[in-house]
């Protein structure tokens, strides 16, 4: 009987490298990809490492240098700002899920996220995985993704060219691929608090509710003047190629009153919104319903 050989995550005769501070990992980053190098930035490892660990043997590549970012100081901090009235959240690059659990400022002004985080594997997955990896890593299954794309959040991408700022939604640009430019690393992620007033909403459907991928998960923002949609965002994960984030539902409810909303148009705008696909977690027929049934309770409950 033949086997698969798997390879061991490659690494072990890899170069490790240990920056202090983000200016000189992307700069230890090009310099490595200037040479020609194979390398990778290197923070929770909690997709990469798995996915190594599973590779055949024949379609594992070699790594020649990794970055740990785990040293760098300050990259679990999350602050509070004033930009132009409104409240800001600033997450650093290696802020984790558990971080997110335990921040008083998420907690306060926030909370979805928290709750979000809580969703999200066991206690060790939450302690090593970052909400930038988790966009790294562009899974259509991205827990943190949906959260922050119905957030609207924005990017700050660092390298040692200096840094830009790109909205989520433009950074996501397939399965497993991202607006990144090789060298570019993602410094910090910043979200606009909700309106006191708003409605914000987050569920995660799943086999069971801890250590499993999600079939659907939904976060979504509806800010209300009274009782009309004055913006309604949405991000739903495991139902596309990438975490979606339901455009054509948010068209669809702008400027209505909840209370005249036609239930069976937004579910017909979630339908030609995604098309699900079958795999081995769950139904594409199944995710529909599920994520018009999100959508519903986002938006009336």
């Amino acid at each position: 009987m033949s086997q698969v050989a798997h390879a061991a995550a490659g690494l072990e005769r890899c170069r490790l490298l240990r920056p202090r501070r983000l200016e000189d990992a992307a700069a230890m980053l090009a310099e490595s990809l200037g040479k020609g190098e194979r390398a990778m930035a290197l923070a929770g490892g909690t997709d990469v490492i798995v996915d190594r660990h599973l590779l055949p043997v024949d379609r594992a590549t070699a790594i020649d240098c990794v970055i740990d970012l785990t040293g760098i100081a300050d990259f679990h901090a999350i602050e509070r700002r004033q930009v132009d009235g409104r409240s800001v959240l600033r997450f650093a690059g290696g802020v984790t899920y558990w971080d997110l659990r335990q921040s008083r400022d998420v907690g306060a002004h926030l909370p979805m996220l928290a709750d979000m985080a809580r969703d999200v594997g066991a206690v060790q997955i939450q302690t090593r995985g970052t909400l930038a990896g988790n966009v790294a890593s562009a899974s259509p299954a991205a827990d943190g993704v949906a959260a922050l794309l119905a957030l609207g959040a924005t990017l700050e991408l660092v390298s040692a060219k200096g840094a830009r700022r790109v909205a989520l939604k433009d950074a996501l640009l397939g399965y497993r691929k991202t607006a990144l430019a090789p060298g570019e690393l993602i410094g910090a992620i910043e979200v606009v608090v909700p309106s006191a007033g708003a409605k914000v909403f987050w569920r995660k459907v799943g086999t069971r509710l801890a250590q499993a991928i999600s079939k659907v998960a939904l976060a979504s923002v509806v800010e209300l003047d009274g009782d009309v949609v004055r913006s309604a965002a949405f991000g739903v994960a495991s139902v596309a190629a990438t975490t979606h984030a339901l455009g054509g539902v948010s068209l669809a409810v702008a400027g209505a009153s909840l209370a005249s909303l036609d239930h069976a148009a937004v579910d017909a705008a979630v339908a030609n919104d995604i098309r699900p696909i079958d795999d081995v977690r769950s139904t594409g027929p199944y995710r529909l319903h599920v994520t018009k049934a999100l959508v519903r309770q986002a938006l009336f409950l």
